[in-house]
């Protein structure tokens, strides 16, 4: 006896059909409404330790933190790794992870910073950078998608393959940018009503990778593939393809922040991005982004990036040690995951 097929595995995947949503149980605090309302609650929360911050901040070093220059400083150094983190979102709400951000970061900004790329001017340092954080993000992709690595395997090898690319590049030195259009976009002349064009560039992506995650059908594949995996393949969605791709973003936001790291310091160096990987999946994880997929958030991840660089001013601002930074840090991290599980299993009750 045969079986009728379901329009789903007739359609094959991405074949312009919308996906087939498998039926889900019935939970407690489950609808759309609910998680809307979390999620508000989450943001609110987020911005409230962000006045708390700097309400610390005013306190505690009044005439230095609310200058008008330590704040455009604030907003500036957010920026960088605030794209960063807008492709982590991405990542870790399909969940995966990518242990490699701040190895392309470092990649894309000495490729895009030698002598022979300079050549070529602002559209060349531009389009390096851009290219090999796409490249980058193919190769991670391809592994993932269509080697089936693990994504933490498949992105620590290329955190350590770029790191040792980056300073074979560079020899161990900082290269010098000389491009005086690279240079400009850095100083305060080319503020627009007073906002740095970083903080816009940052605002720019924001908004982008908003409406993608929320307003579009490549977002909501991220969320289902996140969610149940099979269950999104079974409803038509090509699985491997959407990994390929989200690992590409990912790729793409690290090009656009080696830029934007290159004019902000005027180099290329070898050391850019230390760190930037644990920084954005911190980030994305305190702004509600959920660790093992499924949901997230890119108004939580800049407010997060947003909490954690006001943190980082006001200890460097008090002449606190960095370890201080780091324990505060993971306290933070710590705190933020105990709440997520918190909150899931409240919702599953």
């Amino acid at each position: 006896m045969t079986h009728p097929v379901s329009s789903a595995q007739q359609s094959g995947p991405d074949k312009g059909t919308a996906p087939v949503s498998a039926p889900a149980s019935p939970k407690k605090d489950g609808s759309p409404r609910a998680f809307g309302l979390r999620a508000d609650v989450r943001n609110l929360s987020l911005l409230g330790v962000l006045a708390a911050l700097i309400a610390v901040g005013g306190i505690t070093e009044p005439d230095a933190f609310l200058d008008t220059g330590n704040l455009q400083l604030i907003l500036t150094q957010s920026s960088v790794i605030g794209v960063v983190t807008v492709g982590m979102t991405f990542v870790i709400t399909s969940g995966g992870i990518d242990l490699s951000v701040g190895a392309m970061v470092a990649l894309a900004s000495v490729w895009a910073t030698t002598l022979a790329t300079q050549e070529y001017g602002f559209a060349g340092i531009l389009f390096t950078a851009v290219l090999v954080g796409l490249g980058a993000g193919l190769v991670n992709g391809v592994l993932i998608a269509y080697g089936r690595m693990v994504p933490f395997i498949a992105t620590l090898a290329m955190l350590a393959s770029a790191r040792g690319l980056a300073l074979q590049i560079t020899d161990g030195k900082t290269q010098i940018v000389t491009v005086d259009s690279v240079l400009d976009l850095g100083l305060p002349d080319a503020y627009v009503l007073g906002i740095p064009p970083l903080v816009l560039m940052f605002a720019a992506v924001t908004v982008v990778g908003w409406l993608v995650l929320n307003r579009t059908t490549f977002g909501r594949r991220t969320v289902a593939v996140g969610g149940n995996a099979e269950a999104a393949r079974l409803a038509g969605i090509d699985v491997r393809r959407q990994r390929l791709y989200l690992y590409l973003l990912s790729g793409l936001c690290c090009g656009i922040a080696a830029f934007m790291l290159i004019i902000l310091s005027g180099s290329g160096q070898n050391t850019n991005g230390n760190l930037y990987e644990l920084d954005a999946i911190a980030a994305a994880i305190i702004g509600g982004t959920l660790l093992s997929g499924g949901r997230g958030t890119i108004v939580g991840s800049v407010l997060g990036v947003l909490v954690f660089t006001t943190i980082t001013n006001i200890f460097a601002l008090n002449n606190l040690q960095s370890d201080v930074q780091q324990i505060a840090k993971g306290a933070i991290i710590v705190a933020a995951v105990l709440v997520q599980r918190r909150t899931s299993a409240h919702g599953e009750t």
